[in-house]
């Protein structure tokens, strides 16, 4: 968590806030405004955002798909009860039921249809309306959750275990920690793959990019502390073990630990729920940079472009639908090297060889920034820089070991 937040904090802010001055400086979609900020080989930099993105959707929606399962294991039990002597725990079998084959694959695509249905609305009747109505969801129900999380017995020794650092862990870890921080980083923000870029598109002149970009920044980094908040009572309250990391952590801990507290169904309907809203928010985010291209640079019409998009996204997912060992390999790929590969590249052409426009573009809607503007730049330019190069070369060197190690097990078990 300490690596998580020093990488929003310290590497997230300066970042975002160059990804929002090319799109509004360009008013353009992500392929668009990064030819035409950066001209000549830039131009193929956008392109990379789609793909990332148009990656990044195809299993994060059929994690989408476990999500819409676990609410409505929440109703009826799903996850919850005694198993069989010598039988695996019964959150634990119905994750390995819900979360490959057809179950997975169905729901994965019922999760593409709701963010099908909402893109196609457009801008202002669907994803505006959504986010006004998803964003508000998540801080209440969340609200809810964690001051529930408080009254648990052991709630006192999760926050002592959550809040402070391990730094011994850390050191021990840092070459699977700090790339794993960066994609996460990244993804939570939506930077390295035109999203922010898309969105500050339709930013106003008079818009303060600072403000806009703290509130992003300090929003998901509440909300990321309060999931801790949450989770952790949950666990050690229920004696599991709170060192479980992926999908265990959430579709099978959280959920066991869920059917031994009171009122636990209920609680479990409103974590899911409220995971769900977040999922759909972040997809909607995802799938609006691909159509946004579609749309400028092909001159689809809306509707069109989200079906054709959404039925592409369905089918690249479908192979995670087969074992979970898939999720890996597509989220390595795109979170931890070609997300932080994006984000690299951009950094790049904005504070070293188009830093006059990108200094003009942020000192618009807040005044001139003197130092701050220089600071800004060498902050992105040399620390941001050089965390993004460790990050990607330790990301490689992880994809290749998963490569040669989990799935190629995976692969030789047929």
């Amino acid at each position: 968590m300490l690596m998580y937040l020093a990488f929003v904090v310290l590497i997230g802010f300066p970042a975002i806030l160059v990804e929002f001055v090319v799109g509004r400086r360009t008013e353009l979609n992500a392929v668009g405004a990064v030819r035409e900020f950066g001209g000549g080989v830039w131009r193929y930099l956008g392109g990379l955002f789609v793909l990332i993105g148009f990656i990044i959707l195809s299993y994060y929606s059929v994690i989408g798909g476990w999500v819409l399962q676990y609410v409505l294991g929440s109703v009826t039990g799903g996850y919850v009860g005694e198993a069989a002597e010598g039988a695996p725990p019964v959150a634990a079998q119905y994750f390995g039921e819900i979360s490959v084959g057809l179950d997975a694959l169905l729901f994965h695509g019922l999760f593409m249809l709701l963010v099908i249905g909402i893109v196609a609305f457009g801008v202002q009747r669907g994803i505006e309306l959504g986010v006004k109505v998803m964003v508000p969801a998540i801080i209440v129900i969340f609200g809810v959750l964690a001051a529930y999380a408080f009254t648990l017995s052991g709630a006192g020794e999760a926050y002592a275990y959550y809040l402070t650092p391990d730094i011994g862990y850390l050191l021990d870890n840092w070459r699977s920690i700090v790339p794993a921080a960066a994609g996460q980083g990244f993804f939570t923000l939506s930077l390295g793959m035109g999203v922010m870029i898309t969105y500050a598109s339709y930013l106003g002149e008079d818009q303060n990019l600072g403000i806009d970009g703290l509130s992003i920044v300090g929003f998901n980094t509440g909300i990321s502390i309060l999931t801790g908040l949450i989770v952790f009572p949950i666990l050690f309250t229920a004696g599991l073990d709170p060192e479980t990391s992926g999908p265990g952590a959430i579709f099978v801990s959280v959920a066991a630990a869920l059917g031994n507290l009171p009122f636990g169904r209920v609680v479990g309907l409103l974590f899911f729920t409220t995971v769900l809203i977040a999922a759909l928010s972040s997809a909607i985010s995802l799938i609006e940079v691909v159509v946004s291209f579609a749309i400028d640079e092909l001159q689809f019409d809306r509707t069109t472009i989200t079906l054709i998009v959404g039925a592409a996204v369905f089918l690249l997912g479908a192979p995670v639908t087969i074992d979970t060992t898939m999720v890996n390999l597509y989220d390595i790929l795109a979170a931890q090297i070609l997300l932080v590969l994006g984000g690299l590249l951009l950094m790049v052409l904005v504070t070293w060889i188009r830093a006059d426009q990108a200094l003009d573009e942020l000192e618009r809607g807040i005044g001139s920034l003197g130092a701050l503007g220089d600071l800004w730049l060498w902050l992105v330019r040399i620390p941001v820089v050089v965390v993004l190069l460790v990050s990607l070369y330790l990301g490689i060197t992880n994809y290749l070991t998963f490569l040669q190690g989990p799935f190629a097990e995976f692969l030789a078990s047929f």
